[in-house]
């Protein structure tokens, strides 16, 4: 019965001892637990008489020591439907702009590393009642589109747009991620860029192009080159105002 049972439990540390049979990686904790209520419980007001804060340096190992705690070997994990193209065992910390960013694109073309698309494995967006998205004399390659999205014209590549988005003639998006209400004007183009939900981006806009420039913008830059624009103030949706005029 100590298959799989943790015994020792390492915050962040700076060099993770390695796996064994295997230096060349480590065991990380994923940050998903699984408790009984009442354990729990106890550790917390345990943790709190304690003044003790923090969960992975405190309550975590201190509960290994009186209790019998058990990890679920994620890497052995096998999604039903995934092809034999994905990744097995799919997982990324996006902690990072860069590393969400790069998940992202991982969802991308006809061999993704992770297939949303997988009907035996289903990936649900939350419930949404409006209209399908739209395409106009658009070109669109390799890219997701959210429900209720309008391409009026332009080119989008390599991107991930969400729902109840407008995209005006004349506008290039290469490998971006544009969240829900977002209206990007005609002629402007971005390159590997981050748009908030509720912006509008101004006619002929270039972001993407000039790190210096985007950054006395107002915008954060990565150190890699990726741009993200901030949420924006534009509320009125759904019908009503700005959006209703391309309905």
């Amino acid at each position: 019965h100590g298959a799989g049972r943790i015994r020792a439990f390492r915050e962040k540390p700076a060099q993770p001892p390695a796996m064994p049979g295997d230096p060349t990686r480590a065991y990380a904790s994923m940050g998903n637990y699984v408790f009984s209520t009442d354990v729990l419980i106890e550790a917390l007001h345990a943790a709190k008489a304690r003044d003790e804060r923090d969960f992975g340096r405190h309550v975590l190992p201190r509960m290994i020591e009186t209790h019998r705690v058990f990890a679920y070997d994620f890497g052995a994990n096998r999604v039903p439907g995934t092809r034999e193209y994905e990744e097995p065992a799919y997982w990324r910390d996006v902690g990072t702009i860069d590393a969400y960013f790069a998940a992202h694109q991982d969802m991308l073309g006809l061999e993704p590393k992770f297939n949303v698309f997988n009907p035996r494995w289903r990936i649900g967006s939350s419930n949404y009642q409006g209209p399908s998205a739209r395409i106009v004399r658009a070109e669109v390659d390799n890219s997701i589109l959210g429900a209720g999205t309008l391409l009026k014209g332009g080119r989008v590549k390599d991107s991930i747009v969400r729902r109840e988005v407008v995209i005006e003639e004349g506008v290039e998006l290469d490998q971006c991620i544009v969240m829900d209400y977002a209206i990007i004007r005609r002629g402007a183009r971005l390159r590997r860029v981050i748009i908030d939900r509720y912006n509008t981006i101004a006619p002929d806009s270039r972001i993407g192009y000039d790190a210096g420039r985007d950054r006395a913008a107002g915008y954060h830059v990565t150190e890699s080159g990726i741009v993200v624009i901030p949420k924006g103030d534009h509320t009125v949706f759904g019908g009503t105002g700005e959006f209703s005029r391309y309905l």
